[in-house]
């Protein structure tokens, strides 16, 4: 059995095809479905229902005949019979923690949640068959649809709007004491499932923590909401003259061409003025979306809104915010500015932003994202006061869910199955983002940030690539261990130069496509001509963790028998050159020389970056590459001459490559005080 780390992915990796290739880019055959929806939609306000009908058409692209559609049904996880409770383990002590967590799990009545599906139609209005297994909906086609075809049907339905406070989610109600509301809302229709070459119907159900696979399509949607209410969503706006007022589009047009800070469209003051009222009549709003995989709305009488133009290579796109009275002053100072950071940086790296806007809104217990439109935490004090911490942490979660329109929006790839391809490549890019709009910027997600999560039992650790319902640590897993992984692989494997043009490759190969794993390891050497195979192996598919040091250091010098003997050989040798090639010597001859046996207990095989410090304070830095394991990667030789004596050397010196254990970087090995020494410094000190 080939057990060498630097082995080839031929078994890991799906044999490449007319559609998906070798390189890494779509083939000649590659298709993909598309989906268009026109909704109406209209919120209840007292009842907090979300009622809705929509008409979907749908694109059957791929070279098959099919003889069902999957629906996805995401509100039915909240249903009073869901499943997705019973999949949770749970100890009686958990159950305990407060009179809160005890009500709610033993005396309050079920959440009555879930779609209620008033109808499936045919376009012609006669029921269409349908079958419902928890939150994924069979259509029962009457004929398969061939390729090429298309398929109109109807769904009508409502729900009851999840209170975010209450019961959690992606999206839903957050709840304020004067009895107004703040709707931020997504996964609010039946919307189908992708249907392609690697997975067939992606329809594994939705437990409430894996998110979507989704098909691009064409959105037209009619919104209804108290006439006071401010909305924004996926999409531009058909009829801004019948829901803003003359003041507000004039501000908007200011906003446009205001490249330096952002314009209120609706200031504080107008804010506070609205949510004292309510509103008994209704407006409609109507948007329409094309290229979108998704669609969200945020609609409230409290919304400050104010916006900003960004250049992004020309063309201007809009950076706006939505947030209540309550985050500020932090969100009139940051949102919006994140915003267009954001979109500036992720187009440097990518590709130019393609859509007109990018929305912020503020909720205060979420950080989600979908196309155009994103809802994010970030909340001052009721005196308006904030710590570096709320602050630094509303920065990230708007960089966060704001460069989710890049991945996994536009670079469509399957949530449900590889989170790391959205969240993880997501994170890695949000911090050079980030380190742009604040070099100080503490972003959580550099290879040191993982050293912990590398270090634990074994048995609690998932490869990458790993479905994430199953997976134990989700957070690390999916956000910080593949974004350290590519800060890794761009600043110490690769280099910022290769890595960033095979990234952008990647980027501009699959916007508006559905990649794969393979398709982004395939792009990334294919652009770069780096074989990275021993990278994907250990950083993805295993659990093996990185240890390096030194582990025995000898030292020669040249009053050592066999090296006066070689010194006389060398004089001369040297002494019988001609003078040009003399000229291509070296002016110092080295009087000390160092064999340094450098071990590996760690798995993974890494490059090894070494500090050599001499005697007189002056320093060394060399950096081998991680071929340098591939004879023997349990310990190699490395050997030093120099003109200096060297004092120490220190391996990782930067803590580039998540070293877990660093006793046994250093040479000679540093004698840690006692704690009756600390003390005595503590004390004297």
């Amino acid at each position: 059995i080939n057990i060498n780390k630097f082995r080839q992915l031929k078994q890991e990796l799906p044999t490449p095809n007319s559609q998906r290739t070798a390189s890494g880019a779509p083939g000649h055959e590659y298709t993909q479905q598309q989906v268009d929806y026109v909704m109406n939609l209209r919120i209840d306000e007292d009842t907090n229902r979300l009622f809705g009908d929509e008409v979907i058409t749908y694109h059957n692209n791929s070279k098959d005949a099919l003889e069902y559609l999957w629906v996805q049904l995401d509100q039915n996880m909240r249903a009073p019979d869901s499943k997705t409770p019973d999949a949770k383990p749970e100890s009686f002590n958990s159950s305990l923690t407060s009179a809160s967590t005890f009500t709610k799990k033993f005396l309050e009545k079920p959440f009555q949640g879930g779609f209620h599906i008033d109808y499936v139609q045919n376009a012609d209005g006669s029921p269409l068959s349908h079958t419902i297994n928890r939150t994924m909906m069979r259509i029962n086609l009457s004929k398969p649809l061939a390729s090429g075809e298309k398929f109109i049907f109807k769904i009508k339905w409502n729900y009851l709007i999840n209170d975010i406070n209450v019961h959690g989610g992606r999206s839903g109600i957050e709840s304020f004491p004067d009895g107004n509301k703040n709707y931020t809302i997504a996964q609010f229709f039946p919307r189908l499932a992708v249907y392609d070459n690697v997975e067939g119907w992606q329809n594994m159900q939705f437990w409430g923590r894996s998110e979507w696979a989704l098909e691009f399509g064409n959105y037209e949607v009619k919104l209804t909401v108290p006439a006071d209410h401010i909305v924004d969503a996926t999409g531009e706006l058909q009829n801004e003259k019948e829901v803003l007022t003359k003041e507000q589009r004039k501000r908007w047009e200011q906003a446009r061409k205001s490249y330096k800070d952002p314009v209120f469209i609706v200031t504080q003051e107008e804010a506070e003025i609205a949510e004292k009222g309510r509103s008994s009549k209704t407006k409609t709003w109507h948007f329409k979306a094309n290229n979108v995989r998704d669609y969200a709305f945020a609609s409230s009488r409290k919304y400050i809104w104010d916006a900003m133009a960004v250049d992004i290579n020309g063309n201007t796109v809009m950076a706006v915010s939505l947030y209540p009275k309550e985050g500020n002053p932090l969100w009139e100072e940051h949102s919006t500015r994140v915003v267009a950071n954001t979109l500036e940086e992720y187009s440097k790296l990518t590709f130019d932003y393609p859509y007109s806007k990018a929305i912020s809104v503020h909720s205060e217990r979420q950080g989600m994202e979908y196309p155009m439109i994103c809802f994010n935490y970030g909340r001052p004090n009721p005196d308006g006061t904030y710590s570096d911490r709320v602050k630094n942490g509303m920065i990230g979660v708007i960089t966060h869910e704001i460069g989710h329109n890049f991945f996994p929006m536009i670079v469509n790839s399957d949530e449900r199955q590889w989170t790391w391809m959205d969240e993880g490549i997501n994170s890695f890019v949000e911090m050079i983002a980030e380190l742009d709009y604040d070099p100080n910027f503490d972003t959580g997600n550099l290879p040191r940030d993982i050293v912990r999560y590398m270090s634990i039992d074994q048995e609690r650790l998932s490869p990458i690539m790993s479905q994430g319902d199953n997976v134990y640590n989700f957070g690390p897993n999916a956000y910080t261990k593949p974004a350290a992984g590519l800060w890794m692989l761009r600043q110490t494997i690769m280099g910022p130069e290769l890595f960033d043009y095979a990234f952008r490759t990647y980027s501009k190969r699959w916007m508006f496509k559905h990649p794969t794993p393979a398709d982004f390891f395939r792009t990334m050497e294919d652009a770069s001509a780096m074989d990275l195979d021993w990278f994907w192996r250990g950083w993805f598919y295993t659990t093996d963790f990185n240890d390096m040091g030194i582990k025995e250091v000898k030292g020669f010098a040249f009053n050592d028998e066999r090296v006066k003997e070689l010194k006389e050989e060398i004089d001369t040798y040297v002494a019988s050159l001609t003078d040009e090639e003399k000229a291509n010597l070296k002016e110092e001859t080295p009087n000390y020389f160092y064999e340094v046996t450098y071990e590996k207990p760690g798995g993974l095989v890494l490059p090894l970056i070494v500090d050599i410090i001499y005697e007189d304070g002056s320093k060394e830095r060399r950096k081998y590459p991680a071929q340098l394991w591939n004879k023997n990667d349990k310990e190699v030789k490395k050997t030093y001459a120099t003109a200096k004596r060297i004092s120490s050397i220190l391996v990782d010196p930067d803590l580039e490559t998540a070293d877990i254990d660093l006793s046994n970087n250093r040479w000679p090995k540093q004698i840690e005080d006692s704690e009756f020494d600390q003390v005595k410094k503590e004390l004297k000190n």
